[in-house]
């Protein structure tokens, strides 16, 4: 089994179809920057490679960079880290107050499910996430969402549009395709942050077998 880097998971996940956060690969600060300027800022900022997974517990991500100095001093930190075959990820900030977590997992007695639940900071205080089977139909994945015990939160919110179902149907959808292929062990798409009701991924981790590229 080998972990993708962030870089490669962003890669197959936004292959399929599955939208995730603008983003862009830069090997010194000033790639970094040039990219930021390109994406816009605020930024975010994390050392990206096959052997780091998770990143936010070993201080390997920069949030809401707003400014140029900032950015530029938080990928000299990140790059002071000397990880083996590391380079930075630029991203924008998405902006939306709930987030979602979408994947894929493979059980021992039942084989590759699609997994969907809430996220953010209450995700694992309300341990809310539901399994399907995979593939799944569109029907399955209404389901999916319907059969959430918090599913009301992801109704209209605080001013913020409620969650687009016809775009997550089809983001689940695309995730039981991609667990058709044998090579993928698992996708975490976490978080998905919820923008104008369209669920985007601002993180993607995939597993994969054998060697990566």
């Amino acid at each position: 089994m080998t972990t993708a880097s962030e870089s490669e998971s962003r890669r197959i996940v936004e292959n399929a179809g599955i939208p995730v956060s603008r983003w862009k690969v830069a090997s010194n600060p000033d790639e970094a920057l040039n990219a930021a300027r390109e994406i816009g800022f605020p930024s975010a900022l994390k050392l990206n490679g096959p052997s780091i997974a998770h990143k936010t517990e070993h201080g390997f991500v920069k949030l809401n960079l707003k400014t140029e100095p900032d950015l530029l001093n938080a990928a000299k930190e990140l790059l002071e880290n000397e990880v083996n075959d590391s380079n930075l990820i630029v991203t924008e900030m998405l902006s939306g107050s709930r987030e979602v977590i979408a994947g894929v997992v493979r059980d021992p007695q039942f084989g590759p499910c699609v997994m969907f639940g809430f996220g953010g900071i209450l995700a694992e205080a309300i341990a809310d996430v539901e399994f399907r089977l995979a593939p799944i139909t569109s029907y399955d994945a209404r389901d999916l969402i319907s059969s959430l015990k918090t599913n009301g939160l992801l109704e209209e919110f605080r001013g913020e549009e409620a969650l687009d179902i016809d775009a997550t149907i089809d983001l689940l959808i695309k995730l039981g395709e991609l667990a058709e292929d044998e090579q993928i062990l698992s996708i975490d798409l976490n978080p998905l942050i919820i923008v104008d009701g369209l669920p985007i991924a601002a993180d993607a981790l995939v597993e994969l077998k054998g060697e990566t590229t």
